[in-house]
């Protein structure tokens, strides 16, 4: 998941991964998998950290009443940044971190690093459970050894958010399913994005898209490898694919096409209001950031947008979270049973009505299609329904350490001076090349 907690302030991870790799294995044997065999009826309180909406609350209530002896102690951190930046300095202090500690999609591959930090789930059960899960959501949280660290919670299946006002004042259609269509329907292209927002902006003066950085996310997440190659090493200069996109994205933007917004801001919902923009990359998780955004704003269903089974350059997923034991946890036989506990479909079922995000598991996709209802703040679009068919052909993208400081502190500023017009193409490229020597290559 990725609501504003996606914003990872990942400056000071580089140093305590480092630091924490040389901690590896220095937690105390008696954490190792299958240690805690104290009976089950001796009462435990296990502690568990997430951060923005994991939507457990009512299902903590729910695991307590079914487990007398267990008392469950949460902790939830605003955003996905500080939970990195919290995890990292208590891997590096060797104590600190929670017995269930959720890990966002974003900062995974800086955990892979330091996987031996973290119970093997299939120490407690993880391969009979594994076909629960999209094939491609276990791969990510098991590690290179083989190593379950991680049962996945929600993934970021993602479709194009419009708004109907604005598209019909650029005589654009405004049905969902003539929407898709033209955008290109299942070969939806940035190509053909980008030309239905020329001719929008050139019809009313106005931005097609909020700003560039969350376009340039989904441009890169489409790719067969992004930041790094699968073989982990980095995959950014010389990168002749990523450069095209990036010039793609550039050109658009500079022609006229952004409307520059400040991310997770839009001013103070306002620009959801007043025609700032026409679309938003939606993943499943961002329809409730629309919805406050659209309160915040003064704004309600009869603001306009929806929902449409479309999205150009294809298949992709943007965010997602794992549920891991760390080894310094006191009780990781119980710890694992709470984790594959929230995790099973029935409970991510419950996490998606009461958070937004969008299960991970198999039969929880289905009945999330099954089940789905009209969504009143979105035209009644079966946000449900869409968002199980975005699912489908997402593949899972090598995410490495550094992966979350390259989109967000290395392309994130040359993107905001795209947006404010401050620089082109190949100015703001090679900005982002200083930054990421700066940054990563000469860190590592």
């Amino acid at each position: 998941m990725k609501t504003p907690r996606s914003l990872r302030s990942v400056a000071a991870v580089a140093a305590a991964s480092a630091l924490a790799v040389t901690l590896a294995g220095c937690g105390s044997s008696s954490n190792d998998a299958g240690s805690d065999s104290g009976s089950s009826d001796k009462p435990i309180t296990l502690t568990v950290t997430t951060f923005g909406a994991f939507g457990y609350d009512d299902l903590y209530k729910k695991y307590e009443s079914e487990h007398p002896n267990i008392k469950i102690q949460p902790t939830n951190i605003d955003t996905g940044g500080n939970a990195q930046t919290d995890a990292f300095t208590k891997i590096a202090a060797g104590s600190g971190l929670s017995d269930v500690l959720g890990v966002e999609e974003g900062w995974l591959g800086a955990i892979m690093q330091v996987s031996d930090q973290f119970q093997d789930l299939r120490d407690y059960g993880a391969d009979d459970i594994k076909d629960r899960w999209l094939p491609w959501k276990f791969a990510q949280g098991t590690d290179p050894q083989g190593r379950v660290i991680g049962y996945g919670t929600d993934i970021g299946p993602t479709g194009l958010c419009y708004n109907t006002k604005a598209f019909k004042a650029a005589g654009l259609p405004t049905d969902r399913d003539a929407v898709a269509k033209l955008l290109g329907g299942d070969n939806a292209s940035w190509d053909q994005y980008f030309k239905v927002g020329a001719e929008y902006t050139k019809k009313t003066g106005k931005a097609f898209y909020d700003q560039s950085g969350f376009l340039w996310n989904s441009m890169v997440n489409q790719m067969d490898e992004g930041y790094y190659k699968k073989d982990g090493s980095l995959n950014v200069k010389d990168n002749a694919e990523l450069k095209a996109k990036f010039t793609q994205l550039a050109d658009a933007t500079l022609s006229g096409q952004s409307a520059a917004q400040t991310q997770w801001d839009w001013g103070g919902g306002k620009a959801f209001v007043d025609g700032s923009f026409a679309t938003l990359v939606c993943p499943g998780w961002m329809l409730a950031n629309v919805k406050s955004q659209l309160e915040a704003g003064g704004g309600g269903a009869d603001t306009g947008w929806d929902f449409a089974d479309v999205y150009p350059g294809g298949a992709t997923n943007w965010g997602g979270s794992f549920l891991s034991v760390p080894k310094q946890s006191q009780h990781p036989k119980e710890a694992a049973a709470l984790a594959a506990w929230l995790t099973e479909p029935a409970q991510q079922v419950e996490a998606a009505n009461a958070a937004g995000n969008f299960p991970s598991t198999v039969e929880a996709a289905k009945t999330m299609a099954e089940q789905a209802k009209p969504n009143p703040l979105f035209n009644d679009a079966p946000t449900g329904a869409i968002l199980a068919k975005r699912a489908e052909g997402v593949q899972a993208q090598f995410k490495g350490p550094d992966d979350a400081t390259i989109q967000e502190k290395v392309f994130g500023p040359a993107l905001v001076q795209l947006d404010q017009k401050k620089t082109d193409a190949e100015g703001a490229w090679n900005q982002a090349m200083g930054l990421l020597d700066d940054l990563v290559v000469n860190n590592n």
